[in-house]
């Protein structure tokens, strides 16, 4: 019996196509939020006594319409909790003396640039005092090796959850690997950013947490996919993880300067779940940590779900290439029907 194969020159020329469309389509995923930051309903504060703040708002969504999502407050001591508690990622205060800028540069350096130039704007090019009520870590005032550090976590998830869904066909010991896998990367992620790169500057156990369960995250939904569909299913995981998520993440900038509703739906994807939950942990004790930390736990138990519970395509070819005893007899070394019929042929 012959089997067709298709002529090698037809097979490069279609591989050579497909990767032509994919760069195609991943060149303007990765670079089209870069290049389209912009504030877009990003959530500032403007403190001060009521007719002078309500004044300084009504000025600030003037100047940039669509902009900011403003909230009014008594004064600078509430604007300074709104802050801490990852309400607002800037106030601008209102005193005697005139208008402060007061920022969060933990939860964004870029969004503090951003509204440091803005508040310069409305000052009408004046000096405008900046007070860093929550800095960013000073071995990384940047933010730069903060989200550096998201790329190689989410590609060693997609590839824990590739390779234990190839290469390990029992499913206890899937999902052992799995956890396996978190716990380790949730150490040696924060040894790394914490200990050595000094790019973290909270509780060490806290970030390890929050890594680990980003890990966990991102390789189980890569593993469960691929239980359920096969290698279909580990493509589909590394596209959510990945391919779409880490574009769409915002951890280099904030979601609020992605062109929308995609930084919105970057938030519910395990790259950028994990990049709000590490901010939280590490500068704000934990502040604004509820949404991100219920995604990942959510890709984490479904994706461990479906790997206890689905069978890959080829466990279920084993399984039942294996359960027939018919092949087994005809495999066998003993026939007794064949050897009655040459029997009686003699």
């Amino acid at each position: 019996m012959s089997t067709r194969t298709r002529p090698p020159l037809s097979v490069a020329l279609g591989v050579a196509a497909l990767a032509a469309v994919l760069v195609a389509l991943l060149v303007p995923l990765f670079s089209a939020p870069v290049v389209n930051l912009a504030p877009r309903d990003l959530p500032v504060a403007v403190a001060g006594p009521t007719p002078a703040a309500d004044g300084l708002a009504a000025r600030l969504v003037a100047a940039r319409p669509g902009a900011f999502d403003v909230t009014t407050l008594p004064d600078a001591a509430a604007a300074d909790r709104a802050l801490r508690d990852r309400q607002v990622y800037a106030a601008f205060v209102a005193g005697p003396e005139g208008v402060s800028l007061h920022t969060a540069p933990a939860a964004s350096p870029t969004v503090a640039a951003l509204l440091t130039e803005a508040a310069a704007q409305l000052s009408a090019g004046h000096s405008v005092p900046v007070v860093e009520v929550v800095p960013a870590d000073p071995d990384d005032p940047r933010g730069a090796g903060f989200a550096a550090g998201f790329l190689p976590f989410a590609m060693a998830s997609v590839l824990a959850g590739a390779l234990l869904t190839l290469a390990v066909a029992n499913r206890a010991a899937r999902l052992l690997g799995l956890v396996v896998f978190a716990v380790l990367a949730g150490g040696v992620g924060a040894a790394v950013l914490h200990g050595w790169l000094g790019v973290l500057g909270g509780d060490p156990l806290a970030e390890a947490a929050a890594v680990g369960l980003f890990a966990l995250a991102g390789a189980a939904t890569v593993a469960g996919l691929g239980a359920l569909l096969g290698r279909p299913g580990i493509g589909l995981g590394a596209l959510l993880v990945f391919l779409v998520g880490n574009p769409l993440s915002g951890v280099s900038a904030a979601p609020e300067l992605l062109p929308q509703p995609w930084g919105a739906v970057g938030q519910f994807l395990p790259v950028g779940a994990g990049g709000t939950l590490l901010r939280s942990v590490t500068f704000f004790d934990g502040a604004g940590s509820g949404r991100s930390l219920a995604v990942l736990a959510g890709y984490a138990l479904v994706g461990l779900l479906l790997v206890a519970v689905s069978r890959r395509p080829a466990d279920a070819a084993v399984a039942a290439g294996s359960s027939r005893p018919a092949d087994a007899a005809v495999t066998g070394p003993s026939r007794p029907a064949d050897s009655k019929a040459a029997t009686d042929m003699r």
